[in-house]
């Protein structure tokens, strides 16, 4: 931007321009901003004037932007989060406030997670407080840039220059199956195991999704249905009726044996190890409330791996030579899961109580 044009643009303009572009119109846009229309209009029309260009195309009552405007909305969608944010600072540094840790979810399971690190972290923090964002206009990284948040928490880190990240968890993202399922047996599964699946999933695209990615798409597999649902809870409802299987943290799983029947396998011989990042500009981590944050999270969410192998679990049964005969079984195609009981599942998978 040349250095006589930032003399007339203002903040309000791109207050209007932004407004415009959320609201439709001229009218709602003045409204939204305490302001009459005329004055609206005579504010956009001096710029344009100064400009030397439209910012809109007038269609009937349809504003369509010009180059110029989509550049503007480009500018005010970037800069007016971070003033707001500013400002907020501000106004907490002069009442002695600490302010508010921003924390962006990119995770649907990463939620259950969070809720075992904030807990600890308002105690800890008695003087900050948290707000959570699930949904971005801009996907996470466009969220963090905008200055809208302060922590990305995500199990996918997009490295950019300005950003960082921190790995604060360790975990096995694993298939879970309902307790009479044929596969319930199996301590890992194949990939071809699930053509005949229909699997359910958070809704969100099959290159986010670690059982495409990392397991189904490199051997060239896709399951039959493939469903997708917004909340754990009904996922692993469905799973336990039958209706088919999904792919979760084995840790998440383990929390909700107790009110699912259901049964964490894992995916492959080796299992699909993951982790949970921590994202915040660069420089950023030198604001003791958001060190704090991440420091907590690494030192409260402890490690998972993945599980031992089924052979390696034999030692840890009651009932050795049962155990070796359903194994046979399974190995040579005659899987008893159907007639099998909780209990006997429950046991040969070492989760018993």
């Amino acid at each position: 931007m040349d250095w006589h044009m930032a003399t007339f643009l203002e903040r309000i303009h791109l207050e209007i321009i932004q407004a415009v572009d959320r609201h439709g119109s001229l009218t709602a846009a003045a409204e939204r901003l305490h302001l009459t229309q005329p004055a609206l209009s005579h504010c956009i029309r001096k710029l344009e004037d100064q400009l030397g260009t439209p910012i809109w195309h007038r269609e009937g009552r349809n504003l369509r932007p010009t180059q110029a405007g989509l550049y503007l909305l480009g500018v005010a969608n970037r800069l007016l989060p971070q003033l707001q944010h500013a400002e907020e600072r501000l106004r907490q540094f002069a009442l002695g406030e600490r302010g508010t840790l921003r924390i962006g979810m990119e995770c649907h399971p990463c939620y259950q997670w969070l809720l075992k690190v904030v807990a600890p972290y308002l105690r800890t923090w008695p003087a900050v407080d948290v707000d959570v964002k699930q949904k971005f206009q801009f996907g996470g990284i466009g969220a963090l840039f905008n200055d809208e948040i302060d922590l990305l928490v995500t199990p996918d880190p997009l490295y950019r220059p300005g950003l960082r990240y921190e790995a604060v968890f360790d975990y096995e993202q694993v298939l879970v199956v309902a307790q009479s399922h044929p596969l319930a047996l199996q301590v890992d599964v194949q990939p071809e195991q699930l053509a005949n699946e229909t699997l359910i999933t958070y809704p969100v695209g099959i290159d986010r999704l670690d059982i495409y990615t990392q397991f189904l798409t490199p051997a060239g597999i896709a399951p039959r249905h493939h469903r997708q649902i917004e909340t754990t809870d009904i996922m692993l409802q469905m799973v336990e009726s039958g209706r088919g299987v999904t792919a979760l943290p084995r840790w998440l799983v383990k929390e909700n044996m107790q009110r699912f029947a259901v049964v964490p396998l894992r995916l492959g011989p080796h299992g699909v190890a993951k982790q949970i990042f921590l994202g915040f500009r660069e420089g950023e981590d030198e604001v003791d409330y958001l060190r704090g944050f991440v420091e907590l999270a690494r030192g409260q969410s402890g490690r998972e791996r993945p599980e031992a192998t089924c052979l390696e679990r034999l030692d840890d049964l009651e009932d050795l030579s049962l155990a070796e005969q359903r194994l046979i079984d399974i190995r040579s195609g005659k899987t008893q899961t159907q007639t099998l009981s909780q209990e006997d599942v429950m046991k040969h998978h070492g989760l018993e109580d």
